[in-house]
């Protein structure tokens, strides 16, 4: 058995994978694919959804796809309830879904507001994880959870408002750390991956109508530049995959180093 098969196949997988259908989530997608996995995805958009699916049949797997706001508490929990009896076992599950969708400043944001940030970043991430966690529990063969944070879970971000972000992308670090304590014994491992600033197109626009921000940032990247989406994939496929089976309650930065100074 070579090294990529032993520690990185993940033949005979079925990955669900939320906001699936673009962006970094469509780059997690593909590389789970890639290593193996049948996939799941979920996302806002018929087009989209349709299109991340072709690429995932064209790497030789099957693709299943839900449209749905994951944001919104009930049509999520349905969601995810739905991927488990119709589309499961899931093995790999990825809460990647989320977003900063305003950049208010905390006087002037709305409870409104504060409440759509928190549900669409963390209620969703939780949702996901007690659902499709608890059918992992249930069938007793262990599994995978990847709750995608940021690296504003660590750090509170330059020259930008909307902290409702920030505040929900830490509570899913310590969610995450506390459902590792938890699921151990039943073989599941739950783990955060918090990324820095990655070039997806909701960042382009962002670059179109705030470039200084963008600007600000990339100044503070210790390489120099921003990520590309497809450099992610790797390591969810690593954090998926049996070369993880004793990494558990991790919140693993990639950032380009902007969290070291």
């Amino acid at each position: 058995m070579t090294v990529p098969d032993r520690f990185f196949s993940l033949a005979g997988r079925r990955a669900l994978v939320t906001g699936g259908s673009r962006g970094l989530g469509r780059e997690m997608a593909i590389a789970l694919a890639a290593a193996g996995a049948d996939v799941v995805i979920t996302g806002r958009d018929e087009g989209s959804l349709a299109d991340a699916k072709r690429e995932v049949e064209a790497l030789g797997r099957t693709a299943e796809s839900i449209a749905i706001d994951m944001g919104e508490p009930d049509g999520c929990r349905d969601a995810f309830t739905r991927c488990v009896v119709d589309f499961g076992p899931i093995d790999i599950l990825v809460n990647n879904v989320g977003g900063r969708r305003e950049s208010a400043q905390i006087e002037d944001q709305t409870l409104e507001s504060w409440q759509s940030v928190i549900d669409l970043n963390l209620t969703s991430c939780f949702l996901g994880t007690q659902i499709v966690g608890k059918a992992m529990i249930e069938r007793g063969q262990g599994g995978r959870i990847v709750n995608i944070a940021s690296m504003n879970a660590l750090i509170a971000n330059r020259g930008i408002g909307g902290r409702s972000y920030e505040a929900a992308k830490a509570a899913v670090v310590q969610f995450t750390r506390a459902a590792a304590a938890d699921w151990a014994p039943h073989g599941i491992t739950a783990n955060a991956v918090c990324p820095g600033l990655f070039m997806t197109d909701a960042n382009r626009k962002w670059q179109e109508t705030r470039p200084e921000v963008i600007e600000t940032v990339v100044s503070n990247i210790p390489m120099g530049r921003p990520g590309e989406p497809h450099e992610i994939g790797p390591l969810i496929v690593f954090l998926a995959g049996p070369g993880a089976s004793y990494v558990t309650g991790a919140a693993i930065t990639i950032d380009g180093g902007y969290t070291l100074w």
